[in-house]
């Protein structure tokens, strides 16, 4: 097969190779297996390329790379809305997002204010967020992943409007300049 696809039927291995390179490309042998063996004359460089980016483009897809907001057990409320502005953000954009409670000396001692405030998260993003992996203990921290809803994913969110809603009023005419006189 050529690089446009078409069969140039059966021909031996020095003359494809040939063929592949009076046109610049590779020789590409597509299925060993078979009798004869099928191969493919293609630009293998730009092949791999193509194959990657088909790799990164699906990965983006699956959820995209896992962002990370950390805090402590007990944060304060306003701290904490600011950290969800920011996971809603990166929901939003199609990110996992890892929340990492700290825990330090004596806050070990109340896992229940840092599973309190996860749950808080939860549900405040429950309209763009599904729990990928619950609340639990690895070390000395508390962890929480969430991933994006397909929904959710390259949704922006919407400009708040500046004026509430007024009925239409007809615009004033538009006054017509002045004419000027010609000087002799």
């Amino acid at each position: 097969m050529d690089e446009e696809g078409k069969q140039l039927g059966v021909v031996t291995s020095y003359e494809a190779l040939e063929m592949a390179r009076n046109r610049g490309l590779d020789l590409i042998e597509v299925a060993p297996l078979a009798r004869p063996p099928v191969c493919r004359i293609m630009d293998y460089g730009k092949f791999k390329y193509l194959q990657g980016k088909r790799e990164r483009d699906a990965k983006k897809k699956r959820g995209g790379e896992v962002k990370g907001i950390r805090m402590r057990p007990l944060t304060d409320d306003h701290d904490l809305e600011f950290k969800i502005k920011h996971a809603i953000k990166f929901l939003q954009e199609g990110n996992k997002v890892k929340f990492t409670v700290n825990f330090r000396g004596r806050d070990r001692t109340h896992p229940e204010f840092a599973r309190k405030t996860l749950e808080r998260i939860v549900e405040e993003t429950a309209a763009l967020a599904t729990v990928e992996k619950a609340a639990s203990f690895e070390g000395r921290a508390m962890t929480l992943i969430l991933m994006p809803k397909p929904s959710a994913e390259k949704k922006k969110p919407s400009a708040p409007k500046d004026k509430p809603d007024q009925p239409d009023q007809p615009e004033a005419p538009a006054a017509e300049p002045p004419t000027e006189e010609p000087k002799s």
